[in-house]
């Protein structure tokens, strides 16, 4: 019988749904149909989305994992959580990204002050609704800036919603959207379900990797807003935000774990070696062997680095008055980490082709994906600036930019 068999869907009943915790065979059996569902679409000509395990991901109350346990949650540190995103990164690693949005803003949720919208907001998550984002615009205002085209004004007792928002990951597949607009001139967030009147979502990203994170267009044409859906947060857990910069650094920590799998069934299957090859049982070629103890090095430093900074996270709720400087170390750790794994995760997915050979560059085996995702989620908020930063803090003692874009 499976966990959802033995628990019930979103419809059942909440007090025998429970998140399952990383360390439990309900997770384990998630993670291998997140991985089945990924590779029967991996096969498919229509290269289709994962509509499938994010259905899953939603059954299996994934999303809660950062509630208290009473709560239906694990009540998962932020090293749990990495481990989590680590493991559906190698899955599927579109899946993984869909998932960011959804667990910074439950983060943000659990910091904020107590609020009938809050506590509603709880519920959802406990019932396994999913939060995409509608945060960033294509528009000349710099990112990370506070200043944005999209727009609340005043209609009566409401608020009405006007905007457009690209690169609305996981949007396309959640039940509520998180949109930063401006309210006057200060910036605010309003908390929107997808389905509601004036809300468009265009399935228009054309990016070579995460292809199906959904991180298109997301219109809103006079959409009604009402007071108690502008989120209020605590402002000082906005400056240095580690979660969302090393979230992207798990997902490649994922990624690599699956090009170490790659590499291994790629020498597997291959049924001939070259005549100047050191031996004609491949798995006894020593350079082949050299290859995957590469990738498995580089697979496990990816994921070390990553744990280490999470656990810097987990050290803010400690530091009591001292947070804000726990919370730049933190900052600092996520910047270090995307430096140093980026330097190997590139190289890691170009090795890959050694395991393989010529056949291994066919488009049906779909191995460059490996590379295409890395390089997209590299290119968030690139390497140089955060390289020049951490430079110019162990020489002049300058502290890192704040915004959540470093």
């Amino acid at each position: 019988m499976s966990y959802l068999e033995g628990t019930g869907s979103l419809s059942g009943s909440l007090d025998l749904v429970k998140a399952p915790d990383v360390l439990s065979k309900e997770f384990e059996e998630l993670i291998g149909a997140i991985a089945a569902d990924f590779q029967k679409r991996n096969a498919s000509e229509e290269r289709e989305h994962p509509f499938e395990a994010i259905r899953l991901v939603k059954e299996y109350r994934l999303g809660a994992i950062q509630l208290p346990e009473n709560e239906g949650g694990t009540g998962a540190s932020f090293v749990d959580l990495f481990k989590t995103i680590i493991r559906v990164a190698e899955a599927d690693p579109d899946v993984a990204h869909i998932l960011r949005s959804h667990f910074l803003f439950v983060e943000s949720l659990l910091q904020a002050p107590d609020t009938a919208l809050k506590e509603r907001m709880l519920l959802e998550v406990r019932q396994g609704a999913l939060f995409g984002n509608a945060y960033t615009e294509n528009s000349k205002h710099a990112a990370g800036g506070g200043i944005y085209n999209t727009r609340l004004t005043r209609d009566g007792n409401r608020y009405v919603l006007n905007g457009e928002k690209y690169f609305s990951t996981g949007t396309y597949y959640s039940d509520y959207t998180v949109v930063l607009a401006m309210l006057g001139e200060t910036p605010r967030q309003v908390i929107v379900p997808v389905t509601r009147k004036g809300v468009s979502m265009l399935d228009d990203w054309d990016g070579f990797g995460q292809k199906f994170t959904g991180s298109g267009t997301t219109r809103f044409e006079n959409v009604s807003v009402d007071e108690s859906e502008i989120f209020v947060t605590s402002g000082e857990t906005e400056k240095y935000q580690a979660l969302p910069q090393l979230y992207l650094q798990g997902i490649v920590a994922g990624i690599l774990r699956n090009i170490v799998t790659d590499s291994v069934e790629l020498i597997g299957k291959r049924k001939r070696a070259f005549f100047h090859s050191n031996s004609d049982d491949l798995k006894q070629d020593v350079q082949l062997q050299e290859v995957v103890g590469r990738l498995s090095s580089y697979a496990f430093a990816a994921e070390s680095i990553v744990l280490a900074a999470a656990k810097s996270i987990d050290d803010v709720s400690l530091a009591g008055t001292d947070s804000l400087i726990a919370r730049h170390s933190s900052s600092l750790k996520a910047a270090q980490a995307k430096i140093a794994i980026e330097d190997f995760a590139h190289k890691a997915a170009t090795l890959l082709f050694e395991a393989g050979g010529a056949s291994a560059t066919r488009q049906s085996a779909n191995l460059d994906r490996h590379w295409r995702n890395i390089r997209t989620l590299s290119s968030h908020n690139p390497t140089l600036y955060k390289a020049r930063a951490i430079g110019n803090y162990h020489i002049n003692q300058v502290l890192l930019p704040e915004n959540v874009y470093f």
